[in-house]
């Protein structure tokens, strides 16, 4: 399998399209990649996710604030590569500030192994719920706005059009405008990129903007724009009811089932006007 130097994220791979009639043809498709990254912190290793190479930096930054470990751009001294590793390309390091103490965030760890297991591995919803102020954001947005988002955000995936085999998270402002999109195998990925290029582009917290998501909202993808401060979490697809719960208690307004011309609000409908 080789990949596509010309996008980030396809590999060509060889497939056997069958057709109706019995025939078959022979095709050089594309795929997405999935490959395994190393998050270290200093030459320690801290954790391991399978994603989508692309934007690495803003994943070990999105991941490590999204979890509660980081607050700001500032906890971070250095985001690079580890030059040391057998393989750089699949390995983040991560410099922190001194003032952050490394044992202390090790044994907060809850002993999670992967990015992609979500919840798995803490002690307790309740120790998510309670690790962050409720959000009281006033960001509003137009309903006409709200409903163009979908289209928005598919115009935009560029790896998805090319291979149909990944999720993608778009932060946009309560005008519309796209601020950032990105792609992954794995959706908790896609929002710890997305999340992560804000953070360290000095757009935070994103307690103005508005989180559209390409699949599901799980409880995790709440919690993760819980940690980013983010008001309103929209997708395309269906609400977990664990998602709607904590949704409710925290204050985020989530929108399921967003698809011109209708949706579904389960919680917090003020932030929609028009």
């Amino acid at each position: 399998m080789n990949h596509n130097l010309n996008t980030p994220g396809i590999a060509k791979s060889a497939v056997a399209r069958l057709h109706v009639d019995g025939g078959a043809t022979l095709l050089n498709d594309n795929v997405v990649v999935e490959e395994p990254l190393e998050i270290r912190i200093g030459n320690r290793p801290f954790v391991v996710t399978m994603r989508t190479p692309g934007n690495d930096e803003e994943l070990a930054a999105g991941f490590m604030t999204t979890e509660g470990f980081t607050h700001s751009k500032s906890d971070f001294k250095e985001i690079d590569r580890c030059r040391m590793a057998s393989h750089p390309e699949n390995t983040i390091r991560v410099r922190l500030s001194t003032r952050l103490n490394l044992d202390e965030i090790e044994s907060r760890r809850y002993g999670a192994i992967s990015a992609s297991c979500g919840v798995c591995g803490k002690t307790s919803l309740e120790s998510i719920r309670n690790s962050y102020p409720d959000i009281q954001s006033d960001c509003q947005i137009e309903r006409s706005i709200l409903l163009s988002l979908p289209d928005r955000l598919r115009e935009s995936q560029v790896v998805f059009e090319k291979t149909g085999g990944l999720h993608s998270s778009g932060l946009f402002d309560k005008t519309g405008n796209l601020v950032c999109l990105r792609e992954d195998v794995g959706r908790h990925n896609a929002l710890d990129k997305a999340i992560g290029f804000a953070l360290l582009n000095d757009i935070w917290p994103l307690e103005n903007h508005i989180l559209m998501v390409s699949g599901r909202v799980s409880f995790e993808i709440i919690q993760k724009a819980l940690a980013a401060r983010i008001p309103i979490v929209a997708a395309v697809s269906a609400p977990s009811s664990l998602a709607i719960s904590v949704a409710r208690e925290c204050g985020i307004t989530l929108v399921g089932f967003l698809r011109n011309p209708t949706m579904n609000v389960y919680s917090h409908p003020h932030r929609i006007s028009g």
